[in-house]
């Protein structure tokens, strides 16, 4: 059994929701997953001991929110390199702050990103039935990515 986190940070609450049904999709496989919001996550011990990654934020102004720039600094000395990451978020215009988390996993972390690239969609969406089986794929694409 795997055992992954999905970290998060969310203003309105939409993040959150993904990040529920990211959950869903990864507790059907049968593995594990602990769903955390990263101002919860005060040091990089805190990151240790999972399987698999996704972290997600919303973009604002076409960027990630401050939270998220202050996690990933923090998340960059958890040793996740080689470990099995991806990310996702909302959005209403842009929809930057994924790409970016995923390529800070990719690149600097050094993580093995799940081929699925990032995960986003749009706010007016994510109360339908496409959001949460969308949700639910990418969390057993990162649990298939483990295998």
């Amino acid at each position: 059994m795997k055992k992954v986190l999905v970290a998060y940070d969310s203003r309105t609450g939409n993040t959150k929701k993904l990040a529920e049904f990211m959950a869903e999709g990864i507790r059907i496989t049968g593995n594990t997953v602990d769903v955390k919001k990263i101002s919860g996550i005060k040091n990089e011990k805190e990151l240790q001991g999972y399987d698999g990654y996704i972290f997600g934020c919303p973009t604002y102004h076409r960027d990630m929110t401050n939270g998220m720039k202050t996690f990933l600094f923090l998340a960059e000395k958890a040793g996740l390199q080689g470990k099995v990451g991806g990310a996702f978020g909302s959005y209403t215009h842009s929809g930057d702050a994924p790409g970016i988390i995923f390529d800070t996993m990719e690149y600097v972390y050094k993580m093995n990103v799940v081929n699925l690239g990032s995960l986003n969609l749009k706010e007016n969406i994510l109360d339908t039935d496409e959001a949460l089986r969308a949700c639910q794929d990418y969390g057993k694409g990162i649990v298939e990515k483990m295998e």
